[in-house]
């Protein structure tokens, strides 16, 4: 027992809750209602740099995406009445209110996506059932915990896709090019404020790391794996295909890579998660958000112009 006591205290310092505040919490933020009306006939698979196995994990992650955001979705309105911070408390509103969209919009770009012989059922099947049998039955402080690392990736892929706009315009595909940067858009909008209701009602280091891991296996391996069936459902041929198994190298550098890959470049961005003071904010955006609603928001020639029918903010209710 008292060669016990040393590590209890040393366990005990490690992961107490440091003080937290909301001094670094954003601004109120807006929700958005979109209309795409995507057409399967102009969906390109080789959306993402004409690279058809990296353009597969970005289609199976729209589908994984619509699970993980009704996850937020749920989790952020059964913890939003335990918030006493007004500007917090609206501003998970807004939260709530742009993953439900986003939710709407994937699932209308899946269905298109299964037009074109992807195998979306397959993969709501899967996800329902990672998703029904595992993380939706987790106890609250758990899915709170999940819903912030969730968030954190999505912060991080944000990040990256609006650090490298040029990705979206090597393809024609439009309205996929306009659902991405909007999404992007608003993932970097609201990046701090699921971590910002985790630090709130939990403030626990130790509980928000355990989530953090479920998120990362997700993202970057089950996705991965699922994203390989995608070539091969949709174009059988691809199995004798030289140039398709020529391409796989690139298409996992574009993920992977670590000077410029998805992932790879972005590892440091990832793991800082794992710094007990770690804030979302620590990683400024302001400057790419400013550029972003200038241009994509813009009435004459913005991308998401075309489709944005509605912008409304919360009301604030002190």
């Amino acid at each position: 027992m008292l060669l016990a006591q040393p590590f209890k205290k040393a366990f005990s310092k490690v992961f107490a809750a440091a003080p937290f505040s909301l001094d670094k919490q954003s601004s109120i933020i807006p929700i958005r209602h979109m209309k795409f009306d995507f057409e399967p006939e102009k969906i390109d698979p080789k959306f993402f740099l004409n690279a058809e196995l990296a353009s597969a994990y970005f289609a199976s992650l729209s589908i994984f995406l619509t699970f993980g955001e009704d996850l937020v979705i749920d989790t952020a309105r059964y913890h939003r009445d335990l918030i006493e911070d007004p500007l917090l408390k609206q501003r998970v509103t807004s939260l709530i209110g742009q993953e439900a969209i986003h939710s709407k919009m994937h699932n209308e770009l899946n269905d298109a996506f299964e037009q074109i012989d992807l195998p979306v059922q397959l993969f709501r099947t899967l996800a329902g059932y990672v998703f029904d049998y595992g993380f939706n039955r987790l106890p609250q402080p758990m899915k709170l915990s999940l819903m912030a690392g969730i968030e954190h990736f999505t912060a991080v892929l944000a990040e990256y896709m609006m650090n490298h706009e040029e990705i979206f315009f090597r393809s024609q595909d439009e309205k996929q090019r306009a659902i991405w940067m909007w999404h992007m858009l608003e993932e970097s909008e609201h990046k701090d404020i699921a971590y910002d209701v985790f630090q709130t009602i939990s403030n626990n280091y130790a509980l928000r790391i355990a989530g953090f891991f479920p998120a990362l296996i997700t993202i970057l391996v089950l996705i991965s794996v699922a994203s390989l069936l995608v070539p091969f459902y949709r174009k059988p041929s691809n199995l004798i295909s030289l140039s398709y198994w020529k391409d796989i190298p690139r298409s996992f550098s574009l993920i992977f890579g670590l000077k410029d890959g998805v992932y790879g470049s972005t590892l440091k961005h990832i793991f800082d998660y794992l710094r007990p003071d770690f804030h979302p904010n620590d990683h400024d955006t302001s400057e790419f958000l400013e550029y972003y609603k200038k241009t994509l928001l813009n009435p004459e020639d913005g991308v998401l112009a075309p489709y944005l029918t509605k912008e409304f903010i919360p009301a604030l209710r002190v």
